[in-house]
């Protein structure tokens, strides 16, 4: 008994499926990393952590998720934890890559959908202490920060060293400009915040136009896998700003 070719008909056919399947899969593919690409630039992000400065909040190596779009709805509030592109001056000139090209490239389409994020080296992620108009100062005679005049117990997120009730004193007194925030490190011995930046052409303040987001939940590693504590009961007595921006 002899096998029979198909009719060219049914390889004809039966090529066209292929092709047709393997579009298929490109065009899902392809929205996929649209949609990637769309979620990662307007509405999250990921970042890791380089430095220990947010200690004890966020460890070095931690990555987390930045949420870039319900800030522009609801504003920042004092105590959130905020990623912003370096004011100027604050990070040390970037050291040229000495990766290969192939690793490069791959971390950059990767990035592109956000399960890479080569640009964190470049980002700086703090506290917000000062909103805009807010009169903060450094420090009463117990060693606390004043934000309109009134003392905040920084206890809950301020990480201090073995032996100490406080962090070093490095004073400042100054009134947030308008579309400014101030901002410190939780790690306040290890953190160049706005206090070591009044030096700075922006005078240690962060533009609201640098903020990339407010940073929500730790995402790796799977053990330390939740929400960040924002702290905001903190900052719960301290009034609005006095239309002059001092102290009320």
């Amino acid at each position: 008994m002899t096998d029979h070719p198909a009719p060219s008909g049914a390889r004809g056919a039966k090529r066209r499926g292929t092709l047709s399947f393997l579009r298929d899969i490109v065009v899902i593919v392809l929205i996929a990393l649209l949609v990637s690409f769309l979620v990662k630039t307007f509405v999250v992000r990921s970042f890791y952590i380089p430095s220990g400065s947010m200690e004890n909040t966020l460890q070095i190596n931690d990555r987390i998720l930045v949420d870039e779009i319900t800030p522009h709805f609801s504003g920042y509030q004092r105590g959130d934890v905020v990623v912003f592109r370096d004011p100027g001056g604050w990070l040390p000139a970037p050291a040229p890559s000495t990766r290969p090209f192939i690793v490069e490239a791959v971390d950059w389409v990767l990035s592109l959908v956000g399960l890479s994020a080569p640009d964190s080296d470049d980002h700086l992620i703090k506290r917000i202490i000062g909103l805009p108009g807010d009169h903060v100062s450094c420090c009463n005679a117990i060693g606390q920060i004043t934000v309109n005049g009134i003392p905040i117990n920084e206890k809950p997120f301020v990480k201090l060293l073995p032996g100490e009730s406080a962090p070093e004193v490095v004073p400042f007194d100054v009134t947030v400009p308008a579309d400014s925030l101030w901002v410190l490190g939780d790690n306040r011995d290890r953190s160049r915040d706005s206090r070591y930046n009044q030096d700075q052409p922006g005078k240690g303040f962060v533009p609201m136009d640098n903020v990339v987001g407010r940073a929500f939940l730790i995402t790796w590693p799977f053990n330390r896998f939740g929400l960040i504590d924002f702290h905001h009961a903190v900052f719960a007595g301290v009034p609005s700003p006095s239309p002059s921006g001092t102290s009320p």
